[in-house]
C-alpha cells in the first residue's frame, strides 16, 4: 500500500461490533439480523465484523438494511474458500453495495483444516490470485498476529484486524504497519461488575482459543507463560483479554487500544448466554458508554 490516505479508516470509524450471531444463515433469522444491523448503525457503530469463517454472502442481510455501515468478514479462511470464489463473491456484493464490504482474510488454525501447510506462503499465493481477479488491496484486511503477516497486511492489504491481542501488541503492530494502514484489533467486553461472574463468563469463551497455538504462541511473545493457560486461564490472562467492571474501567480498557495506535476497535460483547446470540441490550449499553 502507498502512503496516500486510507479511506477505510474513515468508513469503519473508531468503534465496531464483532459478532458470531450476525452471520447466521438460517432464513428465518434474516429479518432479525437485518433489524439488529440497522440498530447498530443508528447507535453509531461504524462497522460490523462477522465472526467465524464467514463469507461475503453473510454480509448481504446487513448491507441490505443499512446505508453507511461497513461490514467485514473476521475472518474468511483461505483454506475454506478458494480465491476465485472469494473474488467472484466480492465482485457481486460490491456491485450491489459499493464500497461497504471489507474482505477480512486469515490463515485460521491447523487443527481446523487438514490441508493446512505453509500458511504464510499460502496466504501470499491467495493474495496474488485476488490481485489477478481484480479485488483491490484497499478493500481487504488480514487477521495478522506475527511480524511477517503484519508486514504483509501493510503492503498487500489495507491493514490488519488482529484477534485476541493487547494494547502492547497494538503498539508493536502499528510500528510494523506504518501510519497509513488500518489497525483494527478485536476486544472482548463483559458488562459485569462482579469479578467472579465476569471471569466465569470469560473463561467459557476463552476455552476454545487456549487450544490454538496461533494465539498461545502470540501470548507467550507478549510475556505470558504456560502457567497462564492452565485451568481455563489465569486471572491475569482473563483480565487482559476481557474488559469487565464498571463503565469507567471498561472505557479505559478500550481507550488503551486507541492510545497504543489502533484506528478502530472491534468490540465483542460477551454475555452468559450463547456466543451466537445477539446481545442487543449489551450493544446499546456499550454505545452509551462510548458516548460518555
Amino acid at each position: 500500500m502507498s502512503d496516500t490516505p486510507n479511506p477505510l479508516k474513515e468508513s469503519v470509524g473508531r468503534y465496531g461490533i464483532w459478532s458470531h450471531g450476525l452471520r447466521d444463515e438460517d432464513p428465518s433469522r434474516r429479518a432479525e439480523i437485518g433489524d439488529a444491523a440497522a440498530e447498530l448503525e443508528q447507535l453509531g457503530y461504524g462497522a460490523v465484523w462477522l465472526g467465524g469463517s464467514s463469507a461475503a454472502r453473510h454480509a448481504v442481510p446487513l448491507l441490505e438494511t443499512t446505508s453507511t455501515l461497513a461490514v467485514g468478514t473476521s475472518i474468511q479462511s483461505i483454506w475454506q474458500y478458494e480465491a476465485a470464489a472469494s473474488a467472484a463473491a466480492f465482485a457481486e456484493v460490491e456491485a450491489a453495495h459499493p464500497g461497504r464490504f471489507v474482505l477480512g482474510l486469515g490463515i485460521s488454525h491447523a487443527k481446523l483444516h487438514d490441508q493446512y501447510r505453509r500458511p504464510y506462503s499460502a496466504l501470499v499465493s491467495y493474495l496474488d490470485a485476488l490481485d489477478e481477479a481484480g479485488v483491490p488491496a484497499n478493500r481487504r484486511v488480514l487477521a495478522a498476529l506475527g511480524p511477517k503477516t503484519l508486514d504483509l497486511a501493510g503492503t498487500r492489504a489495507a491493514g490488519a484486524i488482529p484477534y485476541l491481542v493487547t494494547p502492547e501488541h497494538t503498539a508493536q503492530a502499528r510500528e510494523i504497519l506504518g501510519e497509513t494502514a488500518l489497525l483494527a484489533p478485536e476486544f472482548k467486553v463483559v458488562l459485569e461488575t462482579d469479578a467472579a461472574k465476569a471471569r466465569a463468563t470469560a473463561r467459557d469463551v476463552l476455552a476454545l482459543y487456549l487450544a490454538l497455538p496461533n494465539y498461545t504462541n502470540t501470548w507467550l511473545r507478549l510475556g505470558f507463560t504456560e502457567d497462564d493457560f492452565q485451568d481455563g486461564g489465569s486471572d491475569r490472562l482473563i483480565d487482559t483479554f476481557f474488559a469487565w467492571g464498571d463503565e469507567t474501567r471498561i472505557r479505559s480498557r478500550i481507550d488503551a487500544f486507541h492510545k497504543a495506535g489502533a484506528d478502530h476497535v472491534a468490540l465483542q460483547v460477551i454475555d452468559a448466554g450463547s456466543r451466537k446470540g445477539l446481545p442487543r441490550e449489551g450493544w446499546r449499553r456499550l454505545a452509551a458508554l462510548l458516548e460518555a
